[in-house]
């Protein structure tokens, strides 16, 4: 009985090792190979055997190596200092980057045992190329007096394609194909943005203040037209008093009593008058 409990037992922990030293598994969109002390199992024809999707078995000194052949994204800004360049006029450019690519399943030795860190080299030879894209960018541009950074984010999309073109070019070195390049967020020196910044703030002042100004000078101006209005219908008004006046008067002297009504408004002055110089003509 008891010689029958060890059997059960080495026998479901020998189940146990076989699964899970003996078995494996490759997941979607990556191929696996298998590297026996040190060396990679290979077909008749001297080529990586690979595994495609699926459970696998391997015996349990043999090593499982893996190759995603889905859709990779390196991301500059993970890199050391990745985020800046010197442009061709001497200024430092922030940027952001990123590089998609995915491993070439006709080149899989060649990405597995060619360098121990592939994504590593991938990512310091993108940080290479795209530096020495913008240090060279526009420099044989005959209007140089535009400033590198406009240029460079003005064309990113034509720097991106020759970056693209360089990477492409050393795909097979490290069994990798590159589906694209995407430069990003490329953005002026900290000097330059708080110059920017300076003068768009000078210039939204001044624009307060030219509109200030402005509303003020209307103002005034309505005033003033306002003020010569009421001073003409004023004059319009006296001019108008005046005639009516010159006309009664003049009425009055074809009827003979001017003189009567002269002497008689003189007596209503005087009477209102409290005091009274007389004097006599020399």
């Amino acid at each position: 009985m008891i010689w029958l409990g060890i059997a059960s037992g080495a026998a479901a922990y020998l189940l146990f090792f076989v699964a899970a030293k003996c078995t494996f598994r490759v997941q979607e969109g990556e191929l696996a190979t298998l590297t026996r002390f040190g060396a990679a199992l290979r077909d008749p024809e001297g080529k990586v055997r690979t595994f495609e999707p699926g459970l696998h078995f391997k015996a349990p000194w043999e090593k499982v190596r893996r190759a995603p052949v889905r859709e990779q994204t390196l991301q500059l800004a993970s890199q050391l200092g990745g985020t800046t360049a010197i442009a061709r006029d001497g200024t430092l450019v922030r940027f952001d980057g990123v590089l998609r690519h995915a491993a070439d399943p006709s080149r899989l030795e060649v990405h597995l045992f060619g360098c121990e860190r592939p994504d590593d080299h991938l990512g310091s030879y993108f940080m290479c190329l795209v530096r020495n894209e913008i240090a060279n960018y526009g420099g044989d541009d005959e209007a140089g007096g535009e400033v590198a950074w406009t240029q460079l984010r003005r064309d990113s999309r034509q720097l991106s394609d020759r970056i693209e073109a360089q990477c492409a070019a050393v795909g097979d070195r490290y069994g990798v194909v590159f589906n694209g390049v995407d430069l990003k967020d490329i953005l002026p020196p900290d000097a330059l943005v708080e110059a920017l910044n300076a003068v768009m703030n000078a210039k939204t002042e001044a624009e307060a203040a030219y509109a200030l100004a402005e509303a003020d000078a209307a103002r005034r101006i309505l005033a003033a037209e306002q003020s010569v209005e009421v001073a003409r219908r004023k004059a319009a008004a006296a001019e108008t008093e005046i005639e009516e006046i010159a006309t009664a008067l003049a009425g009055l002297q074809r009827d003979g009593v001017l003189w009567a009504y002269v002497e008689r408004r003189r007596a209503e002055v005087l009477s209102q008058a409290k005091h009274l110089l007389v004097g006599s003509a020399a």
